[in-house]
């Protein structure tokens, strides 16, 4: 099989300069030389899929038909499967019965639609938590599962303040894996923790906060043979691209002007940012939408460099050359005035993003923009999510509130076609109920005696 994969598939390094090739068959997450890697396909697939994918829509008991992962499989094609046949798919591909992705698809959201003073008809958004596990990790999770099993991986390992463990420990249980979980002690959704340790993860704490828990996962899984699921790997990337390929499809391929993301660990931006090269690309869409990345003010990493806000320097991928000593620069002047992220959204209470290049890569490609919104204004973006009928976390806040402020300031145009991706449900039952509780909340609905 391994051989028959390296005849369409393989891994880049993103650095131009670099450019290092590797196999398919390797767990490295990096080349030689410390960089990134893609997963790069030598045929472009033909513009004809689009119906296929449409058709499968109607999955005829095939469950990689009915995943809204595996139903655009050609589009991640590293297995090479080429066929409609239920058992054969099933010989290769992880999928927790076709749910990942099924349900994920662009609403329009009438009060949201107030909130940020855009036309209901040209603002969509996406919710990701309804996958199994309960956020948008489950669409990369399927398909770097998939690598792990190709390379008979016996363990998967991952750092996590939630979301990133409830879906490595429930695919891990569904393949027969085992699945290490590194969190930040004190630093993690109690509920998403429950969630690993019913799936039968082994949990490990580190003192600190994520940044922390995920060095010690790279130090540990080059020790102990772990094979890691963060977005590090170039194979989570690969089944977040999905993401807007539902996006695009729900909208015929006719590309919306802005596409809008939180901003953790830039895994969705980056995905995003390839998936839009990719099909500008093959010809499958004529239009680049724009990225817009919304960081917690508490955790700007990417905004402070991306907007000069450091050393007064503008971070830009550059065409493949990024000035990566400005961001090391930045954290050591992190670590010298002792300041970490802090965000109530520990979703993306992330520091050093460690997908940050491939994120440049994406925002330089698409034109796009980084801005920060505050803990309140992510709350009310969470709840006017939830006055429309719909769940969403903290972090997923940041997307209304983000849309609101980038409107405001006239950056997005009132005729412009918007997508927010809400990238989990819930994971903090309490934050909403003291948020209800505080009168003085926009959208509180304090409970009467």
């Amino acid at each position: 099989m391994l051989t028959t994969l390296q005849e369409n598939a393989f891994l880049k390094c993103i650095i131009v300069a670099c450019g290092l090739e590797y196999t398919i068959n390797t767990t490295r997450i990096e080349c030689d030389k410390g960089h990134l890697l893609d997963v790069k396909y030598k045929k472009n697939p033909s513009n004809s899929l689009k119906e296929d994918f449409l058709n499968r829509r109607n999955p005829a008991g095939n469950i990689f038909n009915e995943s809204g992962v595996w139903r655009f499989r050609e589009l991640l094609n590293f297995c090479q499967i080429d066929t409609e046949n239920h058992d054969q798919c099933a010989k290769t591909l992880v999928s927790l019965d076709g749910a990942e992705g099924r349900q994920s698809k662009p609403y329009h959201m009438s009060k949201v639609a107030d909130f940020v003073s855009l036309p209901i008809e040209n603002l969509w958004l996406q919710p990701e938590g309804y996958n199994p596990s309960g956020s948008f990790k489950d669409n990369g999770m399927a398909t770097a599962v998939t690598h792990a099993k190709l390379v008979n991986a016996k363990k998967i390992v991952c750092a996590s303040t939630g979301n990133t463990s409830a879906s490595a420990g429930m695919y891990a249980a569904n393949e027969g894996i085992e699945c290490d979980v590194y969190i930040p002690a004190g630093q993690i959704a109690p509920g998403k923790l429950s969630q690993a340790y019913q799936f039968g993860a082994q949990i490990i704490e580190v003192d600190g906060n994520f940044d922390d828990a995920l060095a010690k996962s790279l130090q540990d899984a080059k020790k102990f043979d772990g094979y890691t699921v963060n977005s590090i790997n170039p194979f989570r990337i690969e089944g977040q691209k999905t993401i807007p390929y539902r996006s695009l499809e729900y909208l015929n391929w006719d590309a919306p002007d802005w596409i809008v993301y939180p901003g953790g660990a830039l895994g969705n931006t980056s995905s995003c940012g390839k998936s839009l090269m990719e099909l500008y690309d093959w010809g499958w869409i004529k239009k680049i939408p724009r990225i817009a990345v919304i960081n917690a003010e508490g955790a700007s990493t990417l905004s402070d460099l991306y907007n000069g806000k450091f050393n007064g320097e503008e971070l830009r991928w550059n065409k493949g050359t990024p000035n990566s000593e400005l961001i090391q620069k930045y954290y050591t002047d992190l670590d010298n005035k002792g300041i970490r992220p802090k965000t109530k959204a520990t979703a993306i209470q992330i520091g050093r993003p460690s997908n940050i290049l491939k994120a440049l890569r994406a925002l330089e490609f698409t034109n796009g923009v980084v801005i920060t919104v505050s803990d309140i204004e992510m709350l009310d973006g969470m709840a006017v999510v939830g006055l429309n009928g719909f769940d969403c976390e903290m972090a997923s806040g940041s997307v209304p509130a983000g849309i609101k402020k980038l409107v405001n300031d006239e950056i997005i145009k009132k005729d412009d076609v918007v997508v927010g991706i809400l990238t989990g449900r819930q994971k903090d039952a309490m934050l909403p109920v003291d948020y209800h509780n505080n009168p003085e909340n926009r959208f509180a609905r304090p409970p009467k005696n």
